[in-house]
C-alpha cells in the first residue's frame, strides 16, 4: 500500500512539474545578439542575451547598455546587481526581454545580469 501511494505521489509530481524547454520550431523569433539588430526591430517580449559594458544610471532601476557599438536603455532590478562593484568599464552579460511600446523607442527588461571574467 505505501509502494502504490509513493509511487501515484511521484508520477503526480513528475506529471505537474513544469517543462523548462522551449519551443524552438517554425514561428519563433530568434534571439537578437546585438542590440542594433534590436533598435532596428524591435519584438516585444523577445528573449535576447547581450555582452557589452552598463555606461550610465539613468534613474535607480534605468541605466543604459552598449554593446560597443550603439546604446539602449535597461531596466535594472536592484536585487539583480551583482554583489561585486563594477563601473563603465566592466564588461558584463544581460538575459532579459525586449519592451517595445508604441510611443517609446524599445528597451530591455533585465532578468539577469552577471559580471564577464
Amino acid at each position: 500500500m505505501k509502494k502504490t501511494a509513493s509511487a501515484l505521489m511521484l508520477t503526480a509530481a513528475v506529471l505537474v512539474t513544469p517543462a523548462l524547454a522551449q519551443y524552438a520550431g517554425p514561428g519563433v523569433q530568434p534571439a537578437a545578439t546585438s542590440v542594433q539588430a534590436i533598435l532596428d526591430k524591435p519584438v516585444d517580449d523577445q528573449h535576447v542575451t547581450l555582452r557589452g559594458k552598463i555606461v550610465r544610471q539613468v534613474k535607480s532601476d534605468e541605466y543604459i547598455f552598449s554593446d560597443g557599438k550603439a546604446e539602449i536603455r535597461v531596466e535594472i532590478d536592484q536585487h539583480l546587481l551583482p554583489a561585486t562593484p563594477f563601473d563603465a568599464s566592466t564588461v558584463v552579460e544581460i538575459i532579459g526581454e525586449v519592451e517595445k511600446d508604441t510611443l517609446q523607442a524599445p528597451e530591455i527588461d533585465v532578468r539577469s545580469l552577471r559580471i564577464v571574467k
